[in-house]
């Protein structure tokens, strides 16, 4: 299976002045996959899980001088480790703290070493203990976008198609059509990379329903390792209850039950950090960096996969296969949550991706915008319409009330089109706002 990271990876791997990498992002999401493939570029692998041999934490515990690490773990692996020539490998790499702190004596010491580090959990760790700060570097993972899911699934042409698109320009109506019903495909399926194997495999959408299943169970079931014991009971709450929110601003009162924000609070930062759930924070909108006018007590929750979302909630996820139009048109809030999660996946790789939306509530007056969007040094304000969208009141609010905001742009089922300051463009083509690098890794990505 392809990845926008394939590209990421190789141009670390020749970067004479690499270090070691952390690739950072939630369980399931294909990290360990994707260094096991970037491995065959190596003479060899060599993978160190610190969760499966829990022996090897012996190692690290003595000092952290990587000339003995080295010597000591190719006794135990029976394997070589020539610098140049093989890919070390540190996974679940939360589960030995001092493992971590080594990262920086690797650097020091044998900076031409090609070592990367990975964890599901790892966040946690990085709390604790620190990362190595400018002596490693960290690389951010989620969900396959839309664009990886068309190349597993055989529609590389489509996906090049729509990267060669250009804005204002409508797409033939026979490719948008099809590009369409593939949205609706990928918002039953997500982008989990075993659910979409398996449907690559089975084309059974009920197959995929149980895997859905089993990974969000797989999800609770990591509770118990980064919370106390008498936390798990609101992650379990909050787990199951915030998928019915999504697309509006969160509050604690809408958890059904006796619960205090004191309470729930600590655990929504828990799955945040686990990168379950994302926050979108309000902002002003007034200038870069968007955070600079955040209301932090403002905010929307993302979560992880629009599938596994939905899963949850116990809707039929098979009514996207049966006609796409009709289903984008019914639920706003999880084409909303799409083009969220389609932001992350196209943001900057190596640095962490805040997302932020704009809000006025006053007595008389009422805005909001979907999301604001940090493109080409300027603010784009992004409204994801489940309909055809001709409504735009929101946006033209903004845009009137920012005059440094020139133009919007509206995502919705239409196709391509400007007119005067919106810029319409279809679901499909989040891609089309990618961070330049990810714009790279896109075109390798179709090209290959």
């Amino acid at each position: 299976m392809k990845r926008l990271i394939d590209w990421h990876l190789e141009r670390w791997k020749e970067d004479p002045f690499r270090k070691p990498l952390i690739i950072r992002g939630a369980r399931q999401i294909g990290k360990t996959f994707s260094v096991r493939n970037f491995g065959k570029k190596f003479a060899n692998i060599v993978e160190v899980n610190f969760e499966k041999s829990k022996e090897v934490k012996t190692i690290f515990s003595k000092n952290l001088d990587p000339l003995r690490i080295i010597s000591e773990l190719k006794a135990l692996f029976k394997q070589p480790i020539e610098i140049g020539e093989t890919l070390l490998f540190f996974d679940e790499i939360q589960e030995c703290p001092d493992a971590l702190t080594s990262l920086r004596y690797f650097y020091e010491n044998l900076p031409k070493l090609h070592l990367i580090a990975a964890g599901s959990l790892l966040d946690f760790a990085i709390e604790k203990v620190g990362i190595p700060v400018g002596r490693v570097t960290s690389l951010y993972m989620y969900p396959l976008s839309f664009i990886e899911f068309l190349v597993a699934t055989g529609y590389s042409i489509a996906a090049s198609s729509i990267l060669k698109n250009d804005a204002g320009t409508p797409m033939s109506e026979a490719i948008h059509d099809l590009l369409l019903d593939l949205i609706g495909q990928y918002l039953t399926i997500g982008g989990l990379p075993e659910a979409v194997s398996l449907w690559v495999k089975t084309q059974d959408v009920l197959e995929v329903q149980k895997v859905l299943n089993r990974l969000a169970d797989t999800y609770k079931q990591d509770f118990d390792k980064y919370a106390k014991r008498y936390q798990i009971k609101y992650l379990d709450v909050l787990f199951n209850q915030i998928p019915r929110f999504i697309g509006c601003q969160f509050k604690y009162s809408l958890i059904h039950g006796q619960y205090q924000k004191r309470e729930l609070a600590p655990c929504l930062d828990l799955l945040c950090r686990a990168n379950i759930f994302h926050r979108v924070h309000h902002s002003a909108g007034n200038a870069l960096p968007l955070g600079s006018e955040s209301n932090f007590e403002w905010f929307k929750i993302l979560f992880l996969d629009v599938a596994l979302c939905q899963i949850i909630l116990g809707a039929d996820i098979s009514s996207w296969l049966l006609n796409s139009r009709e289903t984008i048109a019914a639920k706003g809030n999880i084409v909303e949550t799409f083009v969220g999660q389609e932001l992350l996946c196209y943001s900057a790789v190596f640095a962490k991706t805040d997302l932020y939306f704009w809000k006025i509530d006053k007595a008389g007056s009422q805005a909001e915008v979907d999301y604001l969007y940090p493109f080409q040094n300027r603010i784009v304000p992004l409204e994801a319409k489940s309909k055809d969208g001709r409504s735009l009141k929101s946006l033209h609010r903004f845009l009137e009330t920012h005059p440094h905001c020139h133009s919007g742009i509206r995502l919705s089922s239409a196709n391509y089109s400007i007119f005067e300051k919106i810029d319409s463009r279809p679901l499909y083509a989040i891609c089309s706002l990618a961070h330049p690098d990810q714009r790279f890794s896109l075109d390798s990505l179709v090209k290959e």
